[in-house]
């Protein structure tokens, strides 16, 4: 009889993943299957020797072409992998500012105090917060670049630590599973669908951000 617990608890989560990705796509998120983490021996499932982005990273290098919000689609992709995880292209209806935990905690204490309404904001673990902004127009794409979830942003001088999702990048999404067991979490969740929480100006979100970093 025990052996029934843990089996459910995994079926909760492969459906909590679907109704996630369902739940994206209700608000005009465009989204696409991630990898997994290994069952064992490695912290990934994909086929990569020394993965750099274990579990986070989208399955299919044609992820740019097959993100999508059609709900059969969705249907179709976990029924067929229910545990892959969830991933979610910037640059399209979001960007997204990514930083250390600690200066993530921090700036949002700071919008709070300051009444800077900060949009949904995602936590992976306890090292990353994600900050959802509004995307760039067309015009201003030649000045910001986008930093994958391999690059090393703690080399940038001015803003050490940050990562910019914007063109061409992508996030891993709650409540994707990362290899530590842990879950990737909403603190501030992006709405019901119904009631979309609004997308922040990037350049507010970022001001806060390099204020705390500086």
């Amino acid at each position: 009889m025990a052996s029934v617990v843990p089996r459910r608890k995994r079926r909760q989560a492969v459906n909590s993943r679907l109704g996630a990705a369902l739940g994206y796509a209700a608000l005009g998120w465009p989204v696409c299957r991630g990898a997994q983490p290994a069952a064992k021996g490695r912290s990934c499932a994909c086929d990569r020797i020394g993965c750099p982005d274990p579990a986070a990273h989208p399955m299919s290098a044609a992820w740019r072409m097959e993100a999508n919000t059609a709900p059969e689609t969705l249907n179709r992709w976990w029924t067929a992998t229910p545990e892959a995880n969830v991933i979610l292209p910037t640059g399209r209806v979001f960007d997204v500012l990514d930083v250390p935990a600690r200066t993530g905690a921090d700036a949002l204490a700071r919008m709070d105090s300051n009444g800077v309404v900060p949009g949904p904001v995602a936590r992976m673990e306890g090292r990353r917060y994600l900050f959802f902004v509004a995307t760039r127009s067309p015009t201003d794409e030649d000045e910001w670049w986008s930093c994958h979830l391999d690059c090393f942003p703690e080399t940038v001088r001015e803003t050490p630590g940050l990562r910019w999702h914007c063109r061409d990048s992508y996030v891993l999404a709650p409540p994707s599973r990362l290899p530590s067991g842990d879950h990737a979490s909403w603190i501030r969740p992006p709405g019901d669908g119904a009631a979309p929480v609004a997308l922040p100006d990037p350049i507010t979100v970022l001001d806060v951000l390099t204020d705390v970093m500086g």
